[in-house]
């Protein structure tokens, strides 16, 4: 049976619409940048290159082809620079706005950097498509902001204290949205990612997500270090069903799905023990004699011991149906690790 999301692409591909993403050369960017080239979409995108790179816009462009690439104009700058933002908001129709500085460790030993651009770059972004008149703003929220929360599954309602500088900022950028579409009128969207993965993103350095990093060091050859006893469990979430829950939400006309936060998972929780085989065996049918037993040490600061979203609230209002589990989503993306991950500079080709 055709989905929202089915009905959605149909009708984006009838009528092409001018966008914004911002972090447009990181890795969910470059996601929304590739889905929204495929529908005939014009796209201009914004980044600065802090941690997004220029291979994968280069990919992205290999994977659609020059024709659909002349739809894409690229602004590099920053958002924490009002002008670049006013910029780049001009003319367009949809924001998706992704840049940020992510990762709770960062954060916790660089504070007022991830602030900046969390915090100050947000609020330049939220004038700047007020100001332009965007028809929507959606923009990556975070499961961090449950903090220690204890409850399962997570509830957008029921939040409790951050646990990280990251977190903070995060949800400073939700009191934010609110406060916009109370005093100006202006609407968002928030969507909470929870531990979203897939192609193009980071294998390499000190802040790199668990699903690249422990695959790049099963191609290695390196140690695989787990944090904790491997009880510790996500709701581990493929691009794709991120990408879904960006396009739905920058499109609906539903007025009670506006001015809201959703979470964006697929509501499974997965340990970490669990997680490592899982990737180990898909290794293996790539042909990577991936052997290593995991090494296990302290927990990180900032973490929690579990976590799950409940997806309701988006399915109902959003029409969201996430289209990949984790396995179906480490099968689609086990490849392009295999082929790309251990390679030398492998690690800056993805964002």
């Amino acid at each position: 049976m055709p989905t929202a999301y089915d009905a959605l692409k149909t009708q984006l591909a009838a009528a092409p619409r001018t966008w914004l993403v911002t972090g447009v050369a990181g890795f969910i960017g470059s996601h929304l940048l590739e889905t929204l080239l495929w529908l005939d979409q014009r796209v201009v995108g914004l980044d600065n290159f802090a941690t997004g790179h220029r291979r994968n816009l280069d990919e992205v462009r290999a994977l659609v082809g020059d024709a659909r690439w002349r739809a894409f104009d690229f602004i590099e700058g920053d958002i924490r620079d009002a002008d670049t933002c006013r910029r780049a908001c001009a003319g367009v129709r949809h924001v998706l706005h992704q840049a940020a500085l992510g990762s709770i460790p960062r954060s916790l030993n660089d504070p007022i950097a991830t602030n900046a651009t969390n915090v100050d770059g947000f609020l330049n972004m939220l004038v700047a498509a007020r100001d332009a008149g965007v028809r929507s703003f959606t923009y990556a929220a975070s499961s961090s902001t449950y903090g220690d929360h204890p409850g399962l599954p997570k509830v957008e309602d029921a939040i409790g204290q951050p646990l990280s500088p990251y977190a903070v900022t995060k949800y400073v950028n939700e009191l934010y949205a609110q406060v916009f579409s109370r005093s100006y009128g202006f609407h968002s969207i928030g969507l909470r990612y929870f531990n979203v993965f897939g192609q193009r993103q980071d294998p390499g350095g000190a802040y790199a997500a668990v699903i690249p990093l422990w695959t790049r060091s099963l191609l290695e050859g390196e140690p695989v270090h787990v944090n904790g006893d491997g009880e510790t469990s996500r709701d581990f979430c493929y691009v794709a069903n991120a990408v879904q829950a960006n396009l739905l939400a920058a499109t609906t006309d539903e007025p009670a799905a506006t001015n809201q936060v959703y979470n964006v998972a697929v509501g499974e929780r997965t340990s970490l023990g669990t997680l490592f085989g899982l990737i180990r065996d898909r290794l293996h049918a790539h042909g990577v004699p991936a052997s290593a037993r995991p090494l296990h040490r302290d927990f990180r600061a900032g973490d929690i011991r579990h976590s799950q979203a409940d997806i309701g609230k988006a399915r109902r209002l959003l029409g969201y149906a996430p289209s990949h589990t984790l396995a179906q989503g480490l099968d689609t993306c086990m490849g392009w690790y295999a082929e790309y991950g251990s390679r030398p500079g492998a690690a800056q080709g993805a964002g």
